[in-house]
């Protein structure tokens, strides 16, 4: 299974860049090994429209453009849901044995996500009810990627309650 992370924006050079190459890294590690690819990242330009309902839609139009297609869909948002790191683990497993061809997992722009792109999701991801920034998100999110092969992987790292 085909995994990806479509962002809006770019992470510049520095510590949050160089902790989310180091979780990207180690999620690669594991990936071939669990029938999973490297995680391929894409980085979608902020859109210059003028209002946000606009920047919404033709950033949306772009990560749509960016989703392998037959991928599912984990779009991070602050309204969505919390998951279990165990609980989005299993999603992952059970996605993968059920022939999903990939996984794309989104983190929209400052404005937040076009409509078009909530409603595509197969899961509205939210790491509490907070708003974080992007860059903090993006780490986040390629930690619970790696945490998840953990624990499909059966290793240590995860020792969360059984």
């Amino acid at each position: 299974m085909r995994l990806a992370l479509v962002a809006v924006g770019r992470l510049k050079r520095g510590p949050e860049r160089d902790l989310a190459d180091s979780y990207r890294a180690r999620a690669d590690a594991l990936a071939r090994g669990l029938g999973l690819s490297p995680v391929q990242v894409t980085e979608i330009s902020e859109s210059r429209a003028r209002r946000a309902p606009d920047r919404c839609d033709e950033e949306g139009s772009l990560i749509l453009g960016a989703v392998p297609p037959g991928s599912a869909l984990v779009v991070m948002d602050e309204g969505g849901r919390p998951v279990t790191s165990t609980g989005f683990a299993e999603q992952i497993g059970a996605w993968r044995d059920g022939g999903r061809p990939g996984l794309a997992i989104v983190i929209g722009g400052a404005d937040g996500l076009g409509a078009a792109v909530r409603q595509r999701a197969d899961l509205v991801f939210a790491f509490g009810a907070a708003t974080l920034p992007h860059g903090l998100v993006r780490i986040l999110a390629l930690e619970q990627v790696y945490r998840a092969m953990t624990i499909l992987a059966g290793h240590p790292y995860h020792r969360g309650a059984p």
